[in-house]
């Protein structure tokens, strides 16, 4: 099994995220902000995904810390599970509607981080959550996974529809990029005979 698990500490947050990438879609999830706590077990649910993560952070002050540092820790998670990425598919892409609302999302795997969002609230909150910080979130995973990411709305009138069709976009395209394709399950999909980049990727843990 492909398995990641990254611990993060600093002044603001304490997070320890882990990542099966040939799991089930299980969750545990706990970052003290209830509507990212949803949106991760989306994320799990409907990518096949194990997902942990346990957050702390100063949430008295706002959620931003919180919010982009799950997405950074969950982003190492999944790269560090990929390792050299070694037979994966790569790409992945899904068109998901919700209701009155239809999002687009593709990315590649290829560890060349970069985010395209066209996303467009109509509030500046969900809840008690900045509409602005789901942006920070689909940054920071996309940086620290090595995916560049491209996410549209196409339409939409519901803010909560958006956000929530976005991240499963996200779940079914990483569920098609990261799945080993059996007819090439020993070789790196590029010319270049290598996804790592510039980046270091330590080998994805065995168990």
């Amino acid at each position: 099994m492909r398995i990641g698990k990254v611990e993060r500490r600093t002044k603001e947050t304490e997070i320890v995220a882990e990542v099966n990438l040939d799991g089930q879609g299980r969750a545990e999830i706990a970052t003290g902000i209830g509507f990212l706590d949803h949106m991760l077990d989306q994320l799990a649910r409907h990518s096949l995904i194990d997902i942990t993560c346990k957050a702390r952070g100063d949430l008295h002050i706002d959620y931003h810390h919180t919010t982009e540092d799950t997405g950074i820790a969950l982003g190492e998670a999944v790269s560090q599970a990929l390792g050299a990425r070694i037979g994966i598919n790569r790409y992945g892409e899904a068109t998901i509607p919700m209701d009155e609302t239809l999002t687009r999302v593709a990315l590649d795997a290829s560890n060349r981080p970069y985010l395209i969002w066209k996303v467009a609230f109509s509030r500046d909150k969900l809840g008690e959550m900045d509409t602005e910080l789901f942006k920070e979130w689909f940054q920071a995973f996309a940086q620290n996974a090595g995916l560049t990411l491209h996410i549209e709305n196409l339409y939409g009138e519901n803010n909560h529809h958006i956000v929530e069709s976005s991240f499963k976009g996200l779940a079914r395209a990483l569920r098609q990029a990261v799945e080993i394709d059996p007819r090439k399950s020993d070789a790196v999909p590029s010319t270049k005979g290598t996804l790592s980049g510039s980046m270091e990727i330590p080998a994805a843990k065995a168990t």
